[in-house]
């Protein structure tokens, strides 16, 4: 009889833990997975805004938690040691924590307004602005398409593109519009800057200048202009 009633004692405390450690196994799964998809997050998110050094990755820290499925992810960027930290979250259940050190390099294939360069800056009349972008990465980077908003005081349209000095684009191209084809491919080798200028209709252009461009792989590259003078 003793044996019997220490067996069912043993039993009773061995089931629930049991059943604990089952359910700490499949909330960490997805704990996990969330995580990775913090980093991917990261990277799209940096990629999209233009953000390739330490000091611009500073903004990933004013994201905040983004909810995803049954749980979240938070990401957190050091850019002293230059290390991402994702943490996915089931509430109450599970936390998985992945960390990517030296983050930068995983945005190389990257164009940037070039520091070395002049600033965005208008000529010809105020109808065309001028500014320099630059391939940080290693590879080779092929441009196919635009598209662009600016705040303008009366209708105009876009008419030309000019990439390291040739002609790349001629057309009427309304604010908000449509991906649009350049003419041709421009090809951006590593380390190289080119001079882009952007012809309007007319001189009513104002404030603030968002281009994309678009490569052959698919990624958007976004240039926030502000021109305030002349070249």
């Amino acid at each position: 009889m003793m044996l019997m009633v220490t067996i069912g004692y043993v039993l009773s405390y061995l089931i629930p833990t049991k059943q604990k450690s089952v359910s700490f196994v499949i909330n960490s799964t997805p704990a996990f997975f969330l995580a990775q998809s913090g980093v991917e997050y990261a990277v799209r998110y940096a990629t999209d805004q233009g953000w390739t050094t330490p000091a611009s990755l500073l903004g990933l820290n004013a994201l905040g938690p983004q909810n995803l499925g049954r749980g979240n992810f938070t990401i957190t960027y050091d850019s002293g040691l230059n290390t991402l930290t994702s943490v996915g979250e089931i509430p109450n259940a599970s936390q998985r924590r992945i960390a990517v050190s030296n983050f930068t390099s995983f945005l190389a294939k990257q164009l940037i307004l070039d520091p070395a360069s002049p600033s965005p800056c208008w000529v010809v009349t105020n109808k065309r602005v001028r500014f320099y972008i630059k391939n940080v990465g290693s590879s080779d980077i092929i441009l196919t398409a635009f598209t662009a908003t600016w705040t303008q005081t009366q209708s105009t349209t876009l008419r030309k593109i000019f990439m390291g000095g040739i002609q790349r684009y001629s057309g009427t191209y309304q604010k908000d519009g449509a991906r649009e084809n350049l003419d041709s491919n421009q090809t951006i080798t590593p380390a190289q800057t080119i001079q882009i200028e952007i012809e309007w209709q007319h001189a009513r252009v104002t404030g603030n200048i968002v281009i994309n461009f678009y490569s052959t792989t698919g990624e958007r590259y976004t240039f926030n202009l502000n021109p305030t003078s002349g070249c």
